[in-house]
């Protein structure tokens, strides 16, 4: 991926660097919202990284003009600001997704891998498939070796992300992100119950289990 980040803090930008360096990724970084929106315009990126309090110009105005000049990259807000509010600004300003600091990187890589794998879906069908599995989205049918599952809508919609980032990690936070819209961790097992019955609809029926859980991290899944 080609990456621009937008921060201020030295620090923080310096961390993100690290990381995405050493997992082979290409790295802009510029320090003011300014800078980020001339790069933005005269360089095609992957995605976005782009701090919400940066000095002159608000990150949330600078992602405002970008998405006003046609720029649809996907881009990933992030602030010291935790709030609903704040984050709903920030969404509707015309980020894809916001993270709070602070942040493990891990968390930050595979959002990165998510919302770009989403992008590349979006161009395509209707149905996403992997090994003997389809979800068809325009029905909601979901059918594992020509047999259909029926699932509740949380289950298609945990199953539903799951399936857009093959192989990828989901965390717990992004599961409660996007499927029940909290932007806290209820201190339940909600994820788990419902990743458990999920599981037990279109795994343990087939004997070969394709969502499998990353102790500690998150669930991945997979058809290897």
């Amino acid at each position: 991926m080609n990456i621009l980040i937008v921060e201020d803090d030295l620090d923080t930008a310096a961390f993100i660097e690290k990381g995405l360096l050493q997992h082979g990724e290409l790295v802009k970084h510029v320090a003011t919202a300014q800078e980020g929106l001339l790069v933005a315009s005269s360089t095609e990126f992957d995605v976005i990284i782009f701090d919400r309090l940066l000095p002159n110009m608000d990150g949330l105005n600078a992602v405002k003009v970008l998405r006003a000049s046609g720029i649809v990259t996907p881009i990933i807000m992030l602030t010291a600001l935790g709030d609903t509010v704040d984050r709903v600004d920030g969404l509707n300003a015309g980020a894809d997704d916001y993270l709070v600091k602070p942040f493990d990187f891990s968390e930050l890589y595979a959002r990165l891998k998510a919302i770009t794998r989403r992008k590349s879906i979006s161009k395509v069908s209707l149905s996403l498939s992997l090994g003997d599995l389809v979800l068809e989205r325009t029905s909601r049918k979901v059918i594992r070796a020509g047999r259909q599952i029926e699932l509740n809508t949380k289950e298609y919609q945990i199953l539903e992300f799951l399936m857009q980032t093959p192989g990828q990690l989901v965390t717990k936070t992004m599961l409660l992100e996007k499927v029940w819209g909290f932007s806290f961790d209820p201190k339940t097992s909600l994820v788990q119950t419902h990743v458990s019955r999920l599981r037990n609809k279109i795994d343990k029926p087939f004997g070969f289990e394709l969502i499998k859980t990353v102790r500690g991290c998150g669930y991945i899944i997979s058809d290897e």
